[in-house]
């Protein structure tokens, strides 16, 4: 029997966050109380506690042993049912407050793709220094490149209508996928939408690798604009 349709499907990757995930999914039901809501927890080999956890509360966990943060995407985007789709780190630094706000601009046709723009409002302490320069370099790179004013172009919240996806070619299958997708719905010509969001520390253990994984963005960002598109 086919799975019922639901409203809204949110996507949560996760490795060994059982310190935040309970926390992750309980602002998501409080902030979409009000919607047919499915939780998506895209887990990658977690070793603690995470998926029991997330279970527990409700949400629906997908095994994807391979591992990479696109790939959990793509696994997470496949499985999903709901007409919209929104999507949210598993370590707390997320606002899942805003969803309501994200959500709206896509029911009310203000725009196809709405994301999260952590570094209008950045706190101090909330990003390391290392973390933030290689979020500005790769924003310059990406404005540069692909003549873009994207803000924020490493944001991981973000929702659009599900139906959109087919028109994305979105083959990178580690960090530079949420560059890649916001790249792909400007180039499919639609409606981009950032809104400002509050970023909060970070709970449980760091898994992003700044220098290794900012350098890895940008090489990709410059590959794709030559017309190399290498997979992975």
């Amino acid at each position: 029997m086919a799975r019922a349709m639901r409203e809204v499907s949110v996507v949560i990757p996760t490795m060994n966050e059982e310190a935040s995930i309970g926390a992750v999914v309980d602002e998501v039901q409080t902030a979409l109380g009000g919607w047919d809501l499915e939780i998506l927890i895209v887990d990658t080999d977690s070793s603690d506690r995470t998926r029991d956890i997330a279970s527990a509360k409700g949400a629906r966990v997908v095994s994807e042993p391979r591992r990479g943060y696109g790939r959990a995407y793509k696994t997470g985007f496949a499985a999903a049912t709901g007409t919209f789709v929104a999507t949210l780190d598993a370590d707390l630094t997320y606002p899942a407050n805003r969803f309501p706000d994200f959500l709206a601009a896509v029911v009310e046709d203000r725009a196809d793709f709405v994301s999260g723009d952590r570094l209008s409002a950045l706190s101090d302490g909330t990003m390391t220094g290392m973390h933030r320069v290689g979020n500005e370099i790769l924003n310059f790179a990406f404005r540069s490149l692909y003549d873009s004013g994207v803000r924020d172009s490493q944001s991981g919240m973000w929702s659009f209508r599900r139906s959109i996806l087919p028109r994305l070619e979105l083959i990178h299958d580690g960090m530079a996928f949420s560059e890649e997708l916001k790249l792909e719905v400007i180039r499919a010509g639609l409606r981009f939408l950032e809104i400002p969001i509050d970023y909060r520390v970070r709970v449980g253990r760091k898994k992003i690798r700044s220098v290794s994984d900012a350098t890895g963005n940008l090489i990709w960002l410059a590959r794709k604009r030559v017309g190399w598109l290498p997979r992975g």
